[in-house]
Parts: structure tokens; sequence; C-alpha cells
């Protein structure tokens, strides 16, 4: 009975259960934990050791399907919003490079150095850095360490969410006193700024260096044949440059977006995200099936020492250059933790977080717009962006 559709079912089922346990704590509970959880409990019991493969998701998901998403990534950029809230960046970047380096001279003494060159990069951003260290480190043999990648990724939201949600408290009355006691208005600039982070996120239009393919003739296999012809260059730069080829997607992607050649939102355009994430999460996952019991206890405490040694990097340097800067920290803060979870979790955070201090639709109108922009460039900047980087650098410290 058990057979490659069955196995794609069963994979499906593993996927479905982590969204749906995702949706109904409203994402406070991850659905990459919850999915990981049960493949991991499911190798340990009765699922098949080649489950994955057997779905026949793998090569797919592990080859074409990493740097078709990377490219993509590219095509969901917004540039201009990027330059207007360039303090974010710097938050971000500044946020992550303390993270980085506390982690790089503390954590050796708490754990093996492998481990913590395996998990930084999914500690600072998502899917493409955890799949980035776990291939480098399958690829060398480094079995716990490529474990250690996948666990990184999967339980790092459950830091995130929480201090985020902190944070966002403590800016959000921060600004309603103000809004209350009349020192601020809502501006017509202020509900634009709601749109702009809005069309952050989805298809965009505009006048580009190419002109569109006409509609008659634009399907989603011409949306996914530019895609694939931006990755091939990358692959070719990345072979030519020593540079990861994920590096060069990601820019690529960027580029080519601005000159018009790909299409905003590539991958939902052609209706292929969804399985293209599928295929990737899966082949992430199957890295589980060789995590034993003694394994999994033996990374737990790294896991965890590592988690706090990081973030507590990010807050230091995060407090910093608010400072110089000029800004909230608990904003600046909450900018940096973006790359524990990304889009669209920082989104719905931060939503949520208005809905429940705003006491009418003026005031979370409000609170939404000094929030949601910087709280997506701040995704956009950590994992979209500095997360591909840091994993294509580490990937060759191993």
């Amino acid at each position: 009975m058990y057979n490659f559709v069955m196995a794609f079912v069963l994979c499906a089922v593993a996927y479905i259960i982590g969204d749906v346990v995702a949706t109904l704590t409203k994402a406070w509970v991850p659905s990459v934990f919850v999915t990981a959880v049960v493949m991991l409990v499911g190798y340990w019991t009765v699922l098949p050791h080649d489950l994955v493969s057997d779905s026949m998701l793998i090569p797919f998901g592990s080859t074409i399907g990493i740097y078709l998403l990377i490219t993509h990534m590219g095509t969901v950029i917004s540039l201009k919003q990027l330059i207007q809230q360039w303090k974010t960046i710097v938050v971000c970047l500044v946020g992550l490079t303390g993270m980085c380096l506390l982690s790089w001279f503390i954590g050796p003494l708490f754990m093996d150095k492998t481990l913590v060159i395996a998990g930084l990069p999914p500690l600072t951003g998502g899917i493409v850095a955890a799949t980035t260290m776990q291939k480098a480190a399958t690829d060398l043999g480094l079995e716990t360490a490529a474990v250690f990648a996948i666990a990184m990724y999967c339980i790092q939201g459950f830091a995130g969410y929480p201090l985020t949600a902190i944070c966002l408290q403590k800016e959000g009355r921060r600004l309603l006193k103000n809004y209350r006691e009349g020192n601020v208005k809502m501006t017509d600039a202020d509900r634009s700024a709601i749109v702009n982070a809005t069309a952050a996120t989805s298809a965009s239009t505009g006048k580009t260096l190419i002109p569109p393919i006409p509609k008659k003739f634009d399907s989603a296999v011409l949306t996914l044949a530019k895609l694939g012809i931006v990755a091939w260059g990358a692959t070719q730069l990345g072979a030519l440059t020593g540079v990861s080829g994920a590096i060069w997607a990601l820019v690529l992607g960027v580029f080519f977006t601005t000159i018009g050649f790909l299409d905003r939102n590539s991958l939902n355009k052609a209706n292929s995200y969804g399985i293209v994430m599928f295929a990737l999460m899966m082949y992430v996952f199957d890295g589980l099936k060789d995590c034993t019991p003694s394994m999994l206890a033996s990374i737990i405490l790294p896991m965890i020492a590592l988690i706090v040694v990081g973030v507590f990097g990010m807050a230091v340097a995060s407090f910093v250059v608010a400072k110089l800067l000029k800004m909230s920290f608990p904003m600046a803060f909450a900018n940096g933790l973006t790359a524990l979870y990304g889009f669209p979790c920082d989104w719905i955070i931060t939503e949520s977080t208005c809905n429940a201090l705003a006491g009418n639709p003026e005031e979370r109108d409000y609170l939404m717009s000094q929030m949601i922009p910087s709280m997506i460039v701040g995704g956009f900047t950590t994992v979209t962006i500095t997360s591909v980087f840091i994993a294509g650098w580490f990937a060759t410290l191993l």
C-alpha cells in the first residue's frame, strides 16, 4: 500500500498539522516547530526512514526549489521602502552584528564551535539560511551540526515572539500616550505608510526599463522560466566568483525585478509559491530522519545557550545604536528580533498588538502607521537579505 503517492500524502499531513496549530494559536506556536515534532516523532515510531525521498520532493526542494525561492525573495523587496526606512536597516544590521559577535566569542565556551557556526545563520534568518547550513554540514559529514541547524530554525521563534510582543506593547503604549495627549496627529503620510507597507509584500506595478509582457503571452510557466534564467545566472556567477550562488540569486533577483525582467512576487504570480515552499520545507525536515533521541538530548542545552547569548548580543547592540540614532529602544530591538521569524509573523504580531492596544479605529491606524512599515522592512533586512549573506559566508567556515 505504501508508495510515492502515500509518502507525499504523509508529508502533506505533517505540514498541514503545523499550519493548523499555528493558525489556532495565532502563530504563537510556530508551524515549523509543530511539523518538525510530528516528523521527528514519526521517524522514531511509524514513518519510513526515507519518507521525503520516497515522496519525490527531493531533489526538487534541495536544488531548483531553493534557487527559485531565493530569486523570488529578490522580487518582493521594495527598494523604495528600504531607502525610506534606512534607520531600521542600520538597527537590524548592527543588531545582527552584535548577535554574531557575542555568539562567536562566547558560544564556544558552552559548545563545540562547529555548532556555533551551523546554528548562527538559522538564528539570524529563515529557511534559506537553515537549508544552506544543513547542506554544508551534511556534505562534510557533520550530522549533528546539520540537525542543530534545523532545530535552531524550528525553535528560535519561541524566543522571538514573546520578546517582540513585549517590545511592541511598550512602544505602542508610548505612541498612544503621545497621540492621546495631542502631541502628535494622524497625517496623510501616516496613512500612506500602511498602504506602502502592504504593497511591499504583494505584487506591484510601475514603469521599468523592460516593458511588461502582454497578458495574452504572460503565463505561469513563462514567469517560472524567467526565474529559472536568473537563478541559472546566479549559479554561474557563484562558480566563477567563489561567492555562494544563493547570494547571487538574491542580488540578481532584486536587480532583474528593478529593471522589469522579473515580475513582482513571481512565485505567487505563477501560483507556485506553496509547492516550492512545501518541497523545500520537507527537504529541511528530511534531515531529522537521522536524529536520535540521544542526539536531540545532546543539542538542546547548546541550542538554548546560543539563543540566549545571541539575543542578548542583539539587545546590547540595539540599545547602543538606538541611542545614537535617537530611536526608541523597544522598537529597535523589535526590528532586530524579526530575524527570529520574519514575514508574515512580523506583520501578524504587530497587527495583533495594535488591535489589542487601540481604543478605536483611528488609534489603531496610527499605531499601524508607526510600527508596521518598520517591522516589515526589518523582516526584509534580517531574514530576506542579511541572513542569506551570513549563511553563504558561514558555510565556508565549517
